[in-house]
């Protein structure tokens, strides 16, 4: 967290300027929810945003349509209508919006049948729909508009129809050219990037081919797609693979595709490996864990291109072939461990789950390498593929600090701790990139245990650890919709200027517990403005200071805003947030006693005497004080 430095905080009782730190920070709140009513129903995924209209779009799988929000009033947010594509196919895998074309992938039934793009005005009006590769199941618009990215997974149906492998359709990506209009889009606008190019004799070794039958074609699986600034190159994350595709948008051509290597446990990182070992353990272990992202995104930084991967992992585990078993059940060469016993016992690495299709490089059936799905942590990548950075045990690390009691739980049920160890740990999944000020920031999704942590990443090359929230209530009940947010999937940041209060805002679509959640995301780097904008509104009047429990905060709004309002301690630490939700233009108070309750205990049993900042954010404008509570 954010601290000041080379000054003396001394007892001060009048308004003061806090403009004075080295680095910015900024702090997560959350501020509006949409509540689907459905439990573990996938009734909130993918979520895109239009600016104009100030609608979030959020694919509901549940009735395989797109759920409308308004979010002009981002506290309280609102469903207008569904977006019907059940006409289109068989349910609705994605959502993308580009200067007011609302662009859908829809999947087939079967699924191993091609989808289709449906596009939509943002009036709920059908402009056209296109036939693409099978199982769409991520589409994007690149950032010139001119095309539409679509990542065509060809998941195979179960590996059931052997020896021909009819059921297993090829990979691919298509390219739909946006450059006669979108209502004039006709089949002739598709290009499909395909892997036919690529065999078992060019790819490299270390890319995971292992499907039965499957030609290399047929077994790469496209899952996300990241494009460059510049709109000329796009990656495209190949999960079950562990590899990353690099397209030519222009030409519709895979130009290469780049394995992802492995990440090592036994040294350089450490992972809790059991859910019956009593505890948080974590620790180095013999183990490799393939990076498998899902999601992916592309920045720039002084010219550079950089990609950030979110290294959530995933097995092929199908009804005639799965290649998921647990360490327990492998068979060690012992000529690599010293004592596979030991290993294999329950509370060590025996209930890890791992993989049968790699680790045998000798085909003995012995495995000289234990190896785990996914990497628990993001990645930056450099454009041709060389790892910048990595994030280790952070993300094991700072839960088991943050939420010890709760420490690897999983998403559909409370008092799980420790329950997704032995599989992905919190299980990273979704990233949604945001510029604020000068910085950059990650901010990345936990599928298991839930919550958002968000990383400086102004420096690739040296990432800093922001924050991590978790908008889901530990001691409610999932099923009866009183555990808030669980299973974030999907991510997006809405930047100021396309923001509806003018502050930028994060959006998580909750998969299980069915919820669409707006944070606010507020600038604590005490670099505020503290004062009056002339013309908008006035807020924090002169107010008691020293102040007590009593104290009331007077502060008036010329214009009607979401009004929020957080406190901050010395270290930056935030002591309780209010969200006051939306005022008219107009004189109110504020009662400290109020802003710090917390439903068990009052002010006097929680806070020390000392200096504290209390923030005032109404709409675009933030106000900062510091104060001096006596008790």
């Amino acid at each position: 967290m954010w601290k000041i430095t080379g000054r003396t905080l001394a007892v001060c009782l009048s308004l003061i300027v806090l403009n004075s730190v080295a680095t910015a920070q900024i702090n997560l709140q959350p501020l509006g929810t949409y509540e689907s009513g459905l439990f573990d129903e996938s009734a909130a995924e993918i979520v895109a945003h239009d600016p104009n209209t100030q609608r979030l779009y959020v694919v509901n799988a549940n009735s395989g349509n797109i759920d409308v929000l308004d979010i002009y009033y981002p506290a309280n947010p609102t469903r207008l209508f569904q977006l019907d594509t059940t006409a289109y196919g068989d349910g609705a895998n994605s959502v993308a919006v580009h200067d007011g074309i609302v662009a859908v992938a829809v999947q087939a039934d079967p699924k191993q049948a091609p989808g289709k793009v449906v596009f939509f005005n943002r009036n709920n009006e059908f402009l056209s729909a296109v036939t693409v590769g099978a199982l769409p199941d991520m589409l994007t618009f690149t950032p010139d508009g001119q095309y539409v990215l679509v990542a065509n997974e060809g998941e195979p149906d179960g590996y059931c129809l052997t020896p021909d492998n009819q059921g297993d359709p090829e990979g691919t990506v298509s390219v739909i050219s946006l450059m006669n209009g979108v209502v004039n889009l006709t089949q002739a606008d598709v290009r499909t990037a395909d892997f036919t190019n690529f065999t078992a004799d060019n790819i490299h070794p270390d890319i995971r081919i292992f499907g039965p039958g499957a030609t290399v074609a047929q077994d790469l699986e496209p899952e996300y797609i990241a494009v460059a600034p510049d709109s000329s190159t796009a990656w495209v994350t190949l999960q079950e693979n562990n590899a990353i595709a690099v397209l030519d948008i222009a030409s519709a051509t895979i130009t290469e595709i780049f394995p992802l290597g492995y990440k090592d446990y036994a040294q350089d990182n450490a992972l809790d490996p059991s859910d019956e070992d009593g505890g948080i353990n974590i620790g180095n272990w013999p183990v490799s864990g393939m990076y498998q992202p899902d999601a992916i995104a592309a920045f720039q930084m002084d010219g550079e291109t950089f990609i950030i991967t979110i290294n959530e992992g995933d097995a092929r585990d199908y009804e005639c072939f799965s290649e998921e078993v647990r360490v327990g059940d492998l068979s060690l060469d012992p000529t690599v461990f010293d004592d596979p016993e030991f290993l294999q016992q329950p509370e060590n690495l025996g209930r890890l789950k791992t993989t049968t299709a790699t680790g045998d490089a000798d085909g003995d059936g012995q495995h000289e390498t234990i190896i785990n799905y996914g990497a628990r942590s993001f990645s930056i990548w450099s454009a041709d593929g060389h790892l910048v950075f990595d994030s280790g045990s952070d993300f094991e690390q700072y839960t088991a600090e943050l939420i010890p009691n709760d420490f690897n739980s999983t998403n559909d049920e409370n008092d799980s701790f420790d329950n997704r160890s032995d599989d992905k740990g919190p299980e990273p999944e979704g990233v949604a990139i945001g510029h604020i000020g000068n910085r950059t920031y990650a901010f990345i999704g936990f599928e298991r245990v839930g919550g958002i942590i968000v990383y400086d990443i102004t420096d690739p090359y040296q990432p800093t650890f922001v924050q991590y929230t978790n908008n889901r209530d530990f001691t409610g009940n999932a099923e009866d919709g009183t555990a808030g947010d669980l299973g974030p999937e999907g991510i997006l940041f809405i930047s100021a200027a396309d923001s509806p209060t003018g502050t930028p805002l994060l959006v998580t679509g909750n998969e299980v517990s069915g919820t669409t959640t707006i944070f606010s995301i507020t600038d604590i780097s005490l670099a505020l403005e503290v004062g009056q904008n002339p013309g908008t509104m006035a807020l924090l009047q002169n107010y008691p200071n020293p102040f007590n429990p009593e104290t009331w905060i007077p502060y008036q709004l010329s214009e009607p805003a979401v009004v929020m309002i957080t406190i901050y301690d010395v270290a930056g630490s935030v002591v309780r947030s209010l969200n006051l939700g939306y005022q008219a233009a107009g004189y109110y108070r504020s009662r400290t006693q109020a802003a710090y309750w917390d439903g068990r205990n009052n002010l006097n049993e929680r806070v020390a005497s000392g200096i504290y900042f209390y923030q005032i954010q109404a709409g675009e404008f933030s106000a900062t004080r510091r104060m001096l509570l006596l008790k």
